[in-house]
């Protein structure tokens, strides 16, 4: 095994034992606590729409629920979710998940000519939780701690009153989103370190650069997508995801 190689699984396992520490200090994460901030925050969608660009978020990434939702409906309006984490020695990526597409490289695919989500009341789970969510940052100490996200103001409006069963269920849902989420993600960096292990599998960084360099220049390239417990493979180029 070669020092790269080492060096890429060490890696993966770090991003999965952090992932397991954001799990398990969101499960002491008391949601009363979350429902307070929910309702002092006040936030009201005035369907503005720009929640749907990548002006304001990167990509919305799919659940399982939502994967099979969707597909059902829409199968051809999901792409592998950015960023590839690992590339074989075969040159294939892999990717944690699916996300929306866009159109014109910077809006939600489902999002109309006069700005309304065309499957709002069916939408993802992360559609109906923004602009909520919840992240792990380190205080001044260096200890971590859950932190409030709730946007920065460039869209719909704050400071609307909420009661307290409002504020608990957007709470519950947030939470929920965000538990779901990690578990996604754990399970995905635990298939992907079993599966290198199993196929003997190795990482190589330049045959990744080589296989990027190939996709930036409009290749189509094999992409492995973890969906449902297990990986799905795609050909893929930027044209399918931008």
């Amino acid at each position: 095994m070669s020092p790269g190689e080492r060096i890429s699984k060490a890696v993966l396992h770090r991003r999965l034992s952090g992932l397991k520490e954001e799990r398990e200090l969101l499960e002491e994460y008391p949601v009363e606590e979350y429902a307070e901030i929910v309702c002092e925050t006040g936030f009201s969608c005035t369907c503005c729409g720009r929640c749907c660009t990548k002006a304001v978020n990167d990509h919305v990434f799919l659940l399982d629920d939502d994967v099979r939702r969707i597909r059902e409906a829409h199968p051809d309006v999901m792409v592998p979710a950015p960023y590839f984490e690992a590339c074989d020695q075969n040159g294939r990526f892999f990717v944690s998940g699916y996300a929306l597409k866009t159109r014109d490289g910077n809006i939600c695919t489902f999002l109309n000519e006069s700005g309304r989500c065309r499957i709002y009341a069916d939408r993802p789970l992360i559609c109906r939780v923004y602009p909520y969510m919840l992240h792990q940052e380190a205080d001044a100490s260096g200890d971590l701690r859950v932190c409030h996200i709730s946007g920065l103001n460039t869209h719909g409006e704050y400071n609307t009153p909420m009661t307290p069963e409002e504020a608990s269920a957007v709470a519950e849902e947030t939470m929920r989103y965000e538990k779901e989420y990690l578990d996604h993600q754990i399970q995905f960096f635990r298939a992907l370190i079993a599966l290198f292990e199993k196929d003997g599998l190795r990482y190589v960084r330049r045959t990744y650069d080589l296989a990027m360099q190939d996709f930036c220049r409009g290749e189509a390239v094999p992409v492995m997508v973890y969906c449902n417990g297990q990986f799905e493979e795609m050909s893929v180029s930027p044209p399918d995801m931008y």
